[in-house]
């Protein structure tokens, strides 16, 4: 048996043609020496997969169930390491990073993999068999070995690419602005064979453990140009000297406007910047913005000094000079909204230390607290728990029992203090930059550095004094 297919047409008395297609079940079988068709069934009223099957079945052909004839072992993940590799090579990263070969390749895939999973590089290894984008880049199968060799690979293409980056983001023609931002952040560490590894000041909070440092330079719009990497006790004035070190001598970039908060532009380093400015053998034209300290923000603000509230009359931005900073201006900016959030919380830091205080006096009176060591021990913790130290003047008078001693007095820590001065309440904070880079800065300094003028007043009343026992 077989089916038979026969098209078939004819035409109306319209003049249209219409085709159709005659589904046969058929049987052949011979007659003498003819063969002859018999038909068994017509099938030209079934559905098309119905006709299908059952022309595959008289073919000897097993049927089974749809789904049932592949088990999945496994499925790749593809889509988000496909979306960030198509990305990385629009952005041009495979030319960037240098010629074609496996350690570039390698360099890739560490990249990708850091945007979709940053891990250790030991994971990152581990992890590329579980997605699709070993085989898709062609480094399946590779080594440790090959993978901190690519990295070495990369250590010694960074003066390449980072002139590529320069040249692309800070170049004259394309950052008519000459601005770079500049700005030191740091990574704890966990092992101990790093050399670079040294205990300093955290800036993720990471108590206990050793830290590395790295300083980014990057185009007015964030983008890195340069990094370095610097010991874990490096403080920021010194990596600010070495970038622009960097800047100077290894990017070729004379002219140029550093942007960078009060920690990182000191006063030292602005002198520096002077004298590598005015020193002929150099040529170079760097100007900076960065912010005062509180103290020399409190000297512009004293009595005799240019920075007084009436400036802030009509608007909240004003330039001053002094004879202090010769060839620079001196924006100073007013906050009405900062101040008053600032007024706020020092309010309830203020309450709560109050309320901390109330406690230790409690103890003090009722005499389970005694001695000047032990309330001062108390009285500090409290206080520096909300970093409320300097708006308390603190005395502790401690009297003996015995009338025949000379009471002696310890003057320390006391859980009381005294009013201070008040003073006008307002937020204020002045940017300071050379007389070059204001010229071409149009946008407000990074990270302006705030100098709050208020004291706030609080009143304890003073704790009964415990006698010495």
């Amino acid at each position: 048996m077989h089916v038979a297919r026969t098209p078939s047409r004819y035409v109306d008395k319209a003049g249209n043609v219409h085709r159709y297609e005659s589904v046969l079940v058929r049987r052949s079988y011979r007659d003498g020496k003819k063969v002859r068709h018999e038909t068994l069934a017509n099938l030209s009223k079934l559905p098309a997969e119905v006709i299908t099957a059952i022309e595959a079945t008289l073919k000897g052909q097993q049927l089974v169930p749809a789904g049932s004839e592949f088990t999945i072992v496994r499925s790749l993940p593809h889509g988000h390491v496909a979306a960030v590799a198509a990305m990385a090579r629009k952005l041009g990263f495979p030319t960037l990073l240098g010629p074609a070969c496996r350690h570039r390749d390698l360099v890739l895939v560490l990249i990708v993999s850091r945007v979709v999973r940053p891990k250790s590089k030991l994971s990152t290894l581990a992890w590329w068999p579980d997605t699709t984008l070993g085989v898709d880049l062609g480094v399946a199968g590779a080594s440790t070995d090959e993978v901190y060799a690519a990295m070495d690979w990369l250590a010694g293409r960074q003066d390449t690419i980072e002139k590529k980056l320069a040249a692309k983001h800070v170049a004259p023609d394309v950052n008519p602005g000459r601005m770079a931002l500049f700005d030191l952040t740091s990574a704890w560490v966990t092992g101990r064979c790093c050399e670079l590894a040294a205990r300093g000041y955290s800036r993720d909070g990471k108590k206990g453990c050793e830290q590395i440092e790295y300083g980014v330079l990057t185009d007015p719009a964030g983008r890195p140009v340069a990094v370095r990497v610097f010991a874990g006790s490096t403080a920021d004035p010194v990596a600010f000297t070495e970038i622009v070190t960097v800047i100077r001598d290894e990017l070729g970039i004379q002219r140029l406007v550093l942007v960078g908060d009060r920690g990182m532009i000191t006063s030292a380093r602005i002198d520096a910047l002077r004298k590598l400015n005015e020193d002929p053998d150099t040529a170079t034209d760097f100007g900076w913005i960065t912010a005062l300290r509180a103290p020399a923000i409190a000297k512009l603000a004293r009595a005799d000094g240019p920075l007084q509230m009436s400036l802030f009359d009509a608007q909240d931005l004003a330039e001053i000079s002094h004879p202090d900073y010769p060839g620079e201006r001196l924006i100073a900016c007013r906050n009405p909204a900062l101040a008053a959030e600032r007024t706020r919380k020092r309010a309830d830091l203020l309450a709560a230390t109050d309320k901390l205080l109330a406690g230790v006096a409690d103890r003090v009176t009722r005499g389970t607290l005694t001695g000047a060591g032990e309330i001062g021990k108390a009285v500090g913790k409290v206080i520096d728990k909300h970093k409320m130290g300097k708006h308390f003047h603190t005395t502790i008078t401690l009297r003996g029992r015995r009338q025949l001693q000379k009471p002696r007095q310890h003057r320390t820590r006391l859980p009381h203090h005294q009013d201070r001065r008040p003073r006008p309440a307002t937020h204020r904070s002045v940017t300071r930059s050379s007389s070059a880079a204001c010229r071409r800065c149009t946008a407000p300094p990074v990270n302006p550095v705030h100098s709050d003028r208020q004291r706030a007043t609080s009143g304890i009343p003073s704790p009964r004094p415990a006698q010495s026992g």
